[in-house]
């Protein structure tokens, strides 16, 4: 089974958001199944579905995000696919 979740990222658009974002889940093995990004006016928003199989240190993978957020000023969460649906769920 695959274990699947959600990542989304918000801040003020830049250069290197997408890299740095997209760096951070390879190195910590994990595969984009799924993308979508835009910017409203000076606004950076994305939504990845991402394959957690092969992550071997949460932890690690959270220290990294946190360094990202603060050095581009941004708010990167992830989930668990099956709780962001019962979160979403009418």
């Amino acid at each position: 089974m695959q274990k699947r979740a959600v990542v989304t990222v918000v801040g003020k658009d830049q250069i290197g958001i997408i890299a740095k974002v997209t760096n951070v889940l390879a190195n910590n093995r994990m595969n984009i199944l799924d993308i979508s990004q835009t910017i409203l006016q000076d606004f950076f928003t994305m939504m990845m579905l991402v394959d957690m199989a092969n992550i071997s240190d949460l932890d690690h993978l959270l220290q990294d995000f946190k360094k990202v957020e603060q050095e581009l000023g941004l708010t990167i969460n992830i989930q668990r696919e099956d709780v962001f649906q019962a979160m979403h769920r009418v």
